[in-house]
């Protein structure tokens, strides 16, 4: 299954920089716009062919709570992108902003969230997250975005799924599937850490989405992953010395794309 049109794409992240009103935030504004900019340019020049963006440096997370200072810069954010690049674009606004996420999305004519907390409950290291997927697509109707894709985590990394042991993450997948998700994204336990191959088979053998890996994929990796995933979102592998705070590294970005010609 294509996903923008695109077979198999990589999906490259863009680590904005703190935002107002977080404690990392560094007191202005244009500098996160500009890196933003920046990133997606380099992405861009080194053939990413999709690319999003995350708000992962305003730790530490609200629970599915954060302010108009946050999703209206990330929905500047992702215009001035999407009006310096021509790709498929899209966010996630942490932890669990599902609806300011699609929000955002639609105000910048992007093409897809991805959203955590979509089906059933786990705990995050932000407390407890109960399903939001009722709730966010009817918002996704009322505003007039269905053309957003809303891409979903299941058994999503640093998380506990205690309270979901008994259902396993086949039947996750399917939940999200009736659900109406878009794709489901398996990841490893932890950012940089590889999603289960087993998993990702048994999902992929058992739904009709497609299935992202969202964790832990590298040059050294994906060929393993090729066969199964539909499409790959890579941050910390991209950047230097494989740290996810860390500026792109060219090289690591061009090696990989070479592994899936």
């Amino acid at each position: 299954m294509n996903l923008f049109n695109l077979n198999k794409p990589i999906i490259g992240m863009i680590h904005v920089d703190a935002l107002p009103g977080t404690p990392k935030y560094n007191g202005s504004v244009k500098p996160i716009i500009e890196k933003a900019k920046s990133e997606a340019l380099i992405y861009q020049s080194l053939g990413v062919p999709v690319l999003m963006i995350e708000n992962m440096h305003d730790v530490p997370y609200l629970n599915r709570n954060v302010g108009p200072e946050i999703t209206t810069l990330m929905s500047i954010i992702l215009y001035e992108i999407k009006r310096t690049i021509n790709l498929p674009l899209g966010i996630q606004i942490l932890a669990g902003a599902n609806k300011e996420a699609i929000a955002s999305a639609h105000s910048a004519d992007a093409d897809f969230i991805r959203a955590e907390g979509f089906v059933f409950a786990h705990v995050a290291d932000e407390g407890m997250f109960n399903s939001d997927a009722g709730e966010l697509l009817r918002y996704r109707k009322e505003i007039g975005a269905e053309n957003i894709l809303v891409f979903t985590d299941i058994k999503k990394k640093h998380s506990s799924h205690s309270i979901t042991a008994d259902i396993d993450i086949v039947e996750t997948a399917k939940a999200a599937e009736f659900f109406l998700s878009d794709g489901v994204i398996i990841t490893g336990s932890s950012t940089g850490s590889e999603p289960s191959l087993t998993e990702i088979r048994s999902v992929k053998s058992k739904v009709g989405l497609p299935v992202l890996a969202g964790s832990g994929i590298t040059a050294e990796n994906i060929s393993t992953y090729l066969a199964y995933c539909d499409a790959f979102i890579i941050g910390s592998y991209f950047k230097q010395e494989g740290k996810w705070f860390n500026p792109i590294d060219p090289e690591k970005v061009k090696i990989l794309l070479s592994k899936t010609k």
